[in-house]
């Protein structure tokens, strides 16, 4: 009898061990939990390094396309204090007065950062493709034609310009703009290419010493 019960006992024990989940178990399937989740990843980063703008940047375009404004706005704005440079958390804000429709501020806040990139030409750009990937194209072109006065030897603007035209449906501006564009630097294929769609032909060089440096994403 007493055998029985120590045999029954063990079996016991077994059974319970099997049903305990080992910690480091647990510590895995948290793990994959932050991996699918954006969300939660950004804030897992943000909690070992809350000083990273360009996590709360994500976390507020997380924000955003929940609806969720007034965080979107909050993440944003820390964003910017950490850098304050931020052109595409700079682009948010601008956004988020709009969706409010709050046109006089949307309006205020955007003339204040375009003018904050009044000194740098690339900065310019930097801020009118932010505009612009946020729909935001009147301040995007605002952005642009700065540039142009900074550097108007530069082809970047231009094929900017360029660009939103042709997207606007104003072919006489598209074309004069990109035009500009090849002839300040005809290694431009994608330039050539859009003027032959417009029916204009260019002559591209056929070699280039020019370098192609890569951009920030701000």
């Amino acid at each position: 009898m007493a055998r029985i019960t120590a045999v029954l006992l063990a079996i016991f024990v077994i059974i319970l061990a099997g049903c305990e989940t080992p910690p480091a178990t647990q510590d895995s399937d948290e793990q994959a939990i932050v991996e699918q989740n954006p969300k939660a990843q950004l804030l897992a980063e943000l909690d070992k390094t809350y000083e990273n703008p360009e996590a709360h940047y994500q976390l507020g375009r997380l924000y955003y396309a929940e609806g969720a404004l007034d965080k979107a706005e909050y993440s944003y704005k820390i964003a910017i204090g950490f850098r304050p440079a931020h052109y595409r958390a700079q682009a948010g804000l601008v956004k988020i007065a709009v969706e409010r429709k709050q046109s006089s501020r949307a309006q205020i806040i955007a003339e204040l950062y375009i003018s904050q990139t009044a000194v740098s030409a690339q900065g310019s750009l930097r801020l009118g493709k932010a505009f612009q990937n946020e729909g935001l194209g009147e301040y995007a072109v605002s952005c642009y034609y700065q540039a142009i006065g900074l550097d108007p030897e530069s082809p970047e603007p231009y094929k900017l310009l360029g660009y939103y035209y042709l997207d606007e449906g104003d072919k006489v501006r598209a074309e004069e703009n990109l035009r500009r564009s090849f002839e300040l630097n005809p290694y431009q294929p994608e330039v050539s290419g859009e003027l032959g769609r417009i029916g204009i032909t260019v002559q591209t060089p056929r070699h280039s010493n020019i370098v192609n440096t890569p951009e920030s994403q701000d």
